[in-house]
């Protein structure tokens, strides 16, 4: 019998932008102060992980009129809400998208982050809600997991959901005032 010869590593592929993002949509992760007069910005992206980078090219571009630490703030706020939506929604399978959109304010934007719900399938009635909650130990250095919703309740001026596990909704507001945000200490 011939020996099978070892197949070789294939180098990691790079997709240009224009082959992920229709023209339309570009300006959206440029990075660039374009088009700054937007109040709504939604794009719905992929349910594999290798969108992370893209996601933060939308989150940073939504916030490009703010300073450094305003943009890389909401960017890490924002991409939380997008690893919880890959990681715990129906959003991770195959063929699934889940949504941002992003609200400018006159003080602060809003991120509205859209799942296609949890895992498990987890169908309630109208009256019967089941709002999500930071874990109580998340921002602890030893913590495992749980950090996602504590950084959230911890450095976003207000955050919540629409409680409906079918189709998740998970908003953050960050004022464009940084001043009595707990961010401040933690540099």
């Amino acid at each position: 019998m011939p020996a099978i010869a070892p197949v070789p590593v294939l180098p990691e592929v790079t997709v240009p932008l224009n082959e992920l993002v229709p023209p339309t949509y570009r300006h959206y992760f440029n990075g660039r102060p374009d088009r700054p007069y937007y109040t709504t910005r939604r794009y719905d992206f992929g349910s594999s992980p290798q969108y992370m980078p893209l996601v933060r090219a939308y989150l940073n571009t939504c916030a490009i009129q703010q300073d450094a630490d305003y943009r890389y703030l909401f960017t890490l706020l924002g991409s939380e809400l997008a690893n919880n939506a890959l990681r715990h929604s129906r959003s991770s399978l195959p063929g699934r998208t889940y949504s941002l959109l992003a609200e400018r304010h006159r003080d602060g934007l809003k991120l509205t982050c859209r799942d296609d719900g949890d895992l498990a399938g987890t169908r309630l009635s109208i009256r019967e809600y089941a709002y999500l909650a930071p874990d109580p130990n998340g921002l602890n250095s030893a913590a495992e997991a749980g950090r996602g919703l504590a950084l959230v309740d911890a450095l976003a001026t207000d955050w919540g959901d629409n409680g409906r596990p079918s189709h998740r909704s998970v908003w953050f507001f960050l004022a464009y005032d940084l001043t009595a945000n707990p961010w401040n200490t933690l540099q």
